[in-house]
């Protein structure tokens, strides 16, 4: 795993001087998102950047770069010019590349600035309802049918892969993984009994489980609540190894000026606690965040080592 040796000198010494956040910014802001239009990370980037237009006197808009388990986004905007006006909205997997990956085309660590927690988040286990209805009965049949049934995630390394791996690894099952660009596409392949399982963002399924179309089974989280506050953990359920909690956080590239850097932080601050965007959160699949800089690091900075112990724990084969 890379050496995390970005955290002070990035934040602080190691950051570039640049025009002054009164300034910024100066013309259009686009916000990347890792993933297929219509997922929840699209959604939430989409209402965010409506904000920050409002507040900003210029558009952000969202421009949606799926693949590569988020690593294409995040590369994009490694490679982009630090100045603030090409910002990442991405979740933990970012957390993940570094220890799953033996080579990357940017450096998760060294590249990237985290700018600010936007939440915290969790995914609920849902399957198509041709399934057995509860998480015990599933786990029976997938072990009766070992192979069979198809599992679906974004890409190696995403939040989604990582919880069906600690699952995996935890209830000893074997299925088969099916790769999308984003729930976008998986969803109505859910639908349609393409794929049969999966643990996915509250925001693209709710809708589905409320109509019948799809069950859901259990959350990821520490805890009941948002849009599923019925629903057990898998901890309640007897898996308590399957705890994934994880995040959406902007990043911009190293060496953007750090006042740029807490205007940012200061207006993400600003909007994730207004009430209309706040109320929305539960339905997002999460909480409100809203952190500094400093704050975020520290995060992203226990998440790697995190992850990194996940993936020794679950024998996840690293990933050329």
């Amino acid at each position: 795993m890379k050496r995390l040796v970005f955290f002070a000198g990035v934040l602080f010494a190691g950051l570039a001087a640049g025009a002054p956040a009164q300034n910024y910014p100066t013309r259009p802001v686009r916000i990347v998102v890792p993933s297929v239009p219509g997922g929840g990370q699209d959604v939430v980037t989409r209402a965010l950047a409506q904000k920050f237009t409002e507040a900003w006197g210029q558009q952000v808009l969202a421009e949606n770069r799926p693949g590569g388990g988020n690593n294409i986004g995040a590369e994009a905007v490694a490679r982009a010019a630090p100045d603030g006006h090409t910002i990442l909205l991405t979740s933990a997997s970012l957390a993940i590349a570094p220890s799953l990956y033996r080579k990357l085309n940017y450096d998760p660590v060294n590249g990237l600035v985290p700018v600010s927690q936007i939440m915290t988040t969790y995914l609920v286990l849902v399957t198509h309802p041709s399934l057995p209805g509860t998480l015990k009965e599933l786990t029976a049949h997938i072990k009766a049918n070992p192979g069979k049934l198809n599992y679906y995630h974004i890409g190696l390394g995403s939040g989604l892969h990582m919880t069906g791996e600690m699952w995996r690894a935890a209830a000893g099952l074997d299925y088969t993984n099916v790769i999308y660009k984003g729930d976008g596409e998986a969803v109505p392949a859910l639908l349609r009994n393409e794929v049969q399982m999966s643990f996915l963002n509250p925001t693209a399924v709710v809708q589905h489980v409320k109509a019948g179309k799809l069950r859901a089974l259990a959350v990821s989280g520490t805890s009941r609540g948002g849009a599923f506050p019925d629903i057990p953990t898998m901890a309640e359920l007897g898996y308590p190894e399957v705890n994934y909690v994880g995040w959406l956080g902007f990043f911009v590239p190293a060496g953007t000026p750090r006042d740029i850097i807490g205007r940012i932080a200061g207006e993400t601050i600003r909007v994730v606690r207004l009430p209309d965007i706040a109320s929305r959160m539960p339905v997002w699949g999460g909480d409100g965040a809203g952190t500094t800089p400093e704050v975020f690091a520290a995060k992203y900075r226990e998440d790697i080592a995190r992850y990194a112990k996940i993936i020794k724990m679950a024998k996840v084969p690293l990933v050329d």
